[in-house]
């Protein structure tokens, strides 16, 4: 969680780096990416903060960048160095806990259905894939395009695949 600037200053240069992006003023005006990622720290700070003003205009900018990425996380759900492959549509519910360093491709769904899906750090979501209820998935897991995990995995290392999503490999996300 963001709580000062120190943070905030980690926080976007752990998620450009793991992006092979860097904060160079291009990047930060023509990327969409690098734009979506900065403003997501900064709200994060801001509202951790009880920053007001600022909150208030950068939460109309990421709305603004929503719409755009078709990225709709809320914010301090994730941890530093997220990863998300390619522009299109990814919607993560606002009680949803993602660690670190998680790479999300597109069409992935993160719901809450009877309670809040926690997921470790170092975890790898397919495109498309669905996890809803409440879920633990462990660390370095590896989670197949497509699959419906609505059930908790807590052995590390593993890969899981399928719809229901039940354990297919012990190759997990080497990150």
């Amino acid at each position: 969680m963001i709580e000062n600037k120190k943070d905030l200053k980690e926080y976007i240069k752990e998620d450009l780096h793991y992006n092979n992006l860097n904060n160079s003023f291009l990047n930060r005006f023509f990327n969409l990416k690098c734009k979506y990622y900065i403003n997501l720290r900064k709200l994060e700070y801001y509202i951790n903060c009880k920053k007001r003003i600022r909150c208030f205009f950068s939460y109309i900018k990421h709305k603004r960048l929503e719409l755009k990425t078709g990225w709709f996380i809320s914010p301090n759900t994730c941890g530093k160095g997220l990863f998300i492959a390619h522009i299109g549509p990814v919607r993560l519910n606002n009680k949803v806990v993602i660690g670190e360093y998680c790479k999300i491709h597109t069409c992935v769904n993160i719901g809450e259905k009877d309670g809040t899906p926690t997921i470790g750090n170092h975890v790898y979501i397919g495109p498309g894939a669905k996890l809803f209820g409440p879920i633990k998935i462990a660390d370095n897991i590896a989670i197949g395009a497509n699959a419906v995990v609505n059930k908790s995995f807590l052995e590390m290392g593993i890969s899981i695949a399928g719809v229901p999503a039940k354990k297919i490999s012990d190759k997990g996300n080497k990150y």
